[in-house]
Protein backbone atom coordinates (compact mmCIF):
# COMPACT_ATOMS: atom_id res chain seq x y z
CA UNK A 1 0.00 0.00 0.00
CA UNK A 2 2.57 2.52 0.99
CA UNK A 3 4.77 1.78 -1.88
CA UNK A 4 1.81 2.03 -4.40
CA UNK A 5 1.17 5.72 -3.04
CA UNK A 6 4.92 6.67 -3.01
CA UNK A 7 4.91 5.40 -6.77
CA UNK A 8 1.87 7.54 -7.42
CA UNK A 9 3.31 10.37 -6.07
CA UNK A 10 6.70 10.58 -7.92
CA UNK A 11 4.37 9.87 -10.53
CA UNK A 12 2.05 13.11 -9.89
CA UNK A 13 5.72 14.78 -9.28
CA UNK A 14 6.98 13.90 -12.52
CA UNK A 15 3.99 14.91 -14.72
CA UNK A 16 3.67 18.14 -12.66
CA UNK A 17 7.43 18.76 -13.66
CA UNK A 18 6.73 18.22 -17.35
CA UNK A 19 3.88 20.15 -17.41
CA UNK A 20 5.48 23.41 -15.93
CA UNK A 21 8.38 23.28 -17.98
CA UNK A 22 7.35 22.16 -21.25
CA UNK A 23 3.15 22.49 -20.55
CA UNK A 24 3.17 25.77 -22.88
CA UNK A 25 4.71 24.30 -25.68
CA UNK A 26 2.77 20.66 -25.52
CA UNK A 27 -0.21 23.19 -25.76
CA UNK A 28 1.11 25.51 -28.68
CA UNK A 29 1.94 21.82 -30.59
CA UNK A 30 -1.28 20.47 -30.00
CA UNK A 31 -3.75 23.44 -30.68
CA UNK A 32 -1.46 23.51 -34.51
CA UNK A 33 -2.01 19.99 -34.84
CA UNK A 34 -5.92 21.02 -34.20
CA UNK A 35 -5.28 24.49 -36.04
CA UNK A 36 -3.34 23.62 -39.08
CA UNK A 37 -1.92 25.53 -41.99
CA UNK A 38 -2.24 23.28 -45.03
CA UNK A 39 -1.93 24.23 -48.83
CA UNK A 40 0.19 27.06 -47.41
CA UNK A 41 1.78 27.83 -51.38
CA UNK A 42 -1.92 28.43 -52.34
CA UNK A 43 -3.29 30.16 -49.21
CA UNK A 44 -0.50 32.32 -48.77
CA UNK A 45 -0.36 33.42 -52.63
CA UNK A 46 -4.11 33.78 -52.94
CA UNK A 47 -4.12 35.84 -49.72
CA UNK A 48 -1.73 38.09 -51.03
CA UNK A 49 -3.37 38.38 -54.56
CA UNK A 50 -6.45 39.63 -52.73
CA UNK A 51 -4.89 41.57 -49.53
CA UNK A 52 -6.23 39.71 -47.24
CA UNK A 53 -4.34 38.26 -44.42
CA UNK A 54 -3.98 34.47 -44.53
CA UNK A 55 -4.54 33.49 -41.26
CA UNK A 56 -8.22 34.64 -41.36
CA UNK A 57 -7.88 32.26 -45.09
CA UNK A 58 -7.14 29.16 -42.99
CA UNK A 59 -9.58 30.12 -40.66
CA UNK A 60 -12.18 29.98 -43.01
CA UNK A 61 -10.75 26.83 -44.59
CA UNK A 62 -10.75 25.27 -41.14
CA UNK A 63 -14.55 26.28 -40.20
CA UNK A 64 -15.73 25.36 -43.97
CA UNK A 65 -14.21 22.03 -44.78
CA UNK A 66 -11.29 21.23 -41.96
CA UNK A 67 -9.38 21.27 -44.96
CA UNK A 68 -11.15 18.18 -47.00
CA UNK A 69 -10.87 19.03 -50.48
CA UNK A 70 -13.61 16.94 -51.28
CA UNK A 71 -16.12 18.47 -48.53
CA UNK A 72 -19.50 18.72 -49.49
CA UNK A 73 -22.40 20.20 -47.08
CA UNK A 74 -26.18 20.00 -47.00
CA UNK A 75 -26.73 22.91 -49.07
CA UNK A 76 -24.72 21.80 -51.70
CA UNK A 77 -21.31 24.18 -50.91
CA UNK A 78 -17.80 22.44 -51.83
CA UNK A 79 -14.46 22.32 -51.70
CA UNK A 80 -12.09 23.74 -49.30
CA UNK A 81 -13.78 27.17 -49.03
CA UNK A 82 -17.07 25.66 -49.46
CA UNK A 83 -18.80 27.59 -52.42
CA UNK A 84 -21.82 26.65 -54.37
CA UNK A 85 -21.08 25.94 -58.23
CA UNK A 86 -23.33 28.86 -58.59
CA UNK A 87 -20.92 31.47 -56.20
CA UNK A 88 -17.97 30.27 -57.77
CA UNK A 89 -18.77 30.59 -61.31
CA UNK A 90 -19.94 34.23 -60.47
CA UNK A 91 -16.82 34.60 -59.07
CA UNK A 92 -14.73 33.09 -61.56
CA UNK A 93 -16.48 35.54 -63.85
CA UNK A 94 -15.14 38.33 -62.35
CA UNK A 95 -11.54 37.14 -61.31
CA UNK A 96 -10.86 33.97 -63.82
CA UNK A 97 -7.51 31.93 -62.58
CA UNK A 98 -3.95 32.53 -64.37
CA UNK A 99 -4.72 29.30 -66.22
CA UNK A 100 -8.17 30.03 -67.33
CA UNK A 101 -8.99 26.86 -65.83
CA UNK A 102 -12.28 26.69 -63.56
CA UNK A 103 -12.52 23.26 -61.23
CA UNK A 104 -14.87 23.77 -57.56
CA UNK A 105 -13.06 20.74 -56.64
CA UNK A 106 -9.55 21.61 -57.18
CA UNK A 107 -7.30 23.48 -54.52
CA UNK A 108 -6.36 26.23 -56.29
CA UNK A 109 -8.88 27.41 -58.06
CA UNK A 110 -11.62 27.04 -54.84
CA UNK A 111 -9.14 28.88 -52.71
CA UNK A 112 -9.04 31.08 -55.44
CA UNK A 113 -12.48 31.93 -55.69
CA UNK A 114 -12.97 32.04 -51.84
CA UNK A 115 -10.39 34.37 -51.91
CA UNK A 116 -11.88 36.16 -54.31
CA UNK A 117 -15.15 36.54 -52.93
CA UNK A 118 -13.51 36.98 -48.65
CA UNK A 119 -12.51 39.92 -50.47
CA UNK A 120 -15.43 41.16 -52.23
CA UNK A 121 -16.90 41.00 -49.05
CA UNK A 122 -15.15 42.87 -47.04
CA UNK A 123 -15.16 45.90 -49.65
CA UNK A 124 -18.80 46.06 -49.67
CA UNK A 125 -19.38 45.24 -45.62
CA UNK A 126 -15.88 47.14 -44.43
CA UNK A 127 -15.81 44.58 -41.26
CA UNK A 128 -14.46 41.25 -41.63
CA UNK A 129 -17.59 40.19 -38.51
CA UNK A 130 -20.30 41.58 -41.51
CA UNK A 131 -18.05 40.01 -44.68
CA UNK A 132 -18.03 36.23 -42.59
CA UNK A 133 -22.14 36.66 -42.25
CA UNK A 134 -22.34 37.37 -45.98
CA UNK A 135 -19.95 34.49 -46.70
CA UNK A 136 -22.29 32.06 -44.85
CA UNK A 137 -25.56 33.49 -45.37
CA UNK A 138 -25.35 35.32 -48.68
CA UNK A 139 -24.91 39.12 -49.20
CA UNK A 140 -28.66 39.52 -50.10
CA UNK A 141 -29.45 38.77 -46.20
CA UNK A 142 -27.24 40.59 -45.11
CA UNK A 143 -27.81 43.47 -46.98
CA UNK A 144 -31.30 43.57 -45.58
CA UNK A 145 -30.41 43.12 -41.97
CA UNK A 146 -28.01 46.05 -42.42
CA UNK A 147 -31.10 48.11 -43.82
CA UNK A 148 -33.40 46.46 -40.83
CA UNK A 149 -33.05 48.32 -37.85
CA UNK A 150 -33.91 45.16 -35.50
CA UNK A 151 -30.70 44.16 -36.87
CA UNK A 152 -28.18 47.08 -37.21
CA UNK A 153 -28.02 50.35 -35.41
CA UNK A 154 -26.49 52.13 -38.24
CA UNK A 155 -26.73 50.07 -41.18
CA UNK A 156 -22.80 49.09 -41.01
CA UNK A 157 -22.88 46.94 -38.60
CA UNK A 158 -24.54 43.82 -37.21
CA UNK A 159 -26.01 43.60 -33.36
CA UNK A 160 -27.63 40.62 -34.07
CA UNK A 161 -27.25 38.10 -36.49
CA UNK A 162 -30.89 36.38 -37.11
CA UNK A 163 -30.32 33.21 -38.42
CA UNK A 164 -28.65 30.58 -35.20
CA UNK A 165 -26.10 29.18 -38.05
CA UNK A 166 -24.47 32.25 -39.13
CA UNK A 167 -24.29 33.79 -35.73
CA UNK A 168 -22.58 30.62 -34.77
CA UNK A 169 -20.21 30.44 -37.57
CA UNK A 170 -19.21 33.98 -37.62
CA UNK A 171 -18.00 33.39 -33.77
CA UNK A 172 -16.25 30.13 -34.56
CA UNK A 173 -14.84 31.38 -37.30
CA UNK A 174 -13.83 34.61 -35.54
CA UNK A 175 -12.28 32.01 -32.65
CA UNK A 176 -10.09 30.30 -35.60
CA UNK A 177 -8.56 33.44 -36.53
CA UNK A 178 -7.95 34.71 -33.29
CA UNK A 179 -6.39 31.34 -32.62
CA UNK A 180 -4.33 30.80 -35.78
CA UNK A 181 -2.72 35.15 -35.18
CA UNK A 182 -1.70 33.52 -32.00
CA UNK A 183 0.11 30.30 -32.96
CA UNK A 184 1.34 31.52 -35.97
CA UNK A 185 2.50 34.82 -35.45
CA UNK A 186 5.73 36.11 -36.77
Amino acid sequence: MKRGCLTLAVLAVAVAVVVVLFGPRLLEGGLRLLYPQRYTELVEREAAEFDLEPNLVYAIIKTESGFDPQARSHADAMGLMQLTQETFDWILSLYPTEDGSGDIWDPGDNIHCGCALLRLLLDQYGTVEVALAAYNAGMGNVSGWLESGDYSHDGETLHTIPYPETDAYVKKVQRAYGLYQKLYEE
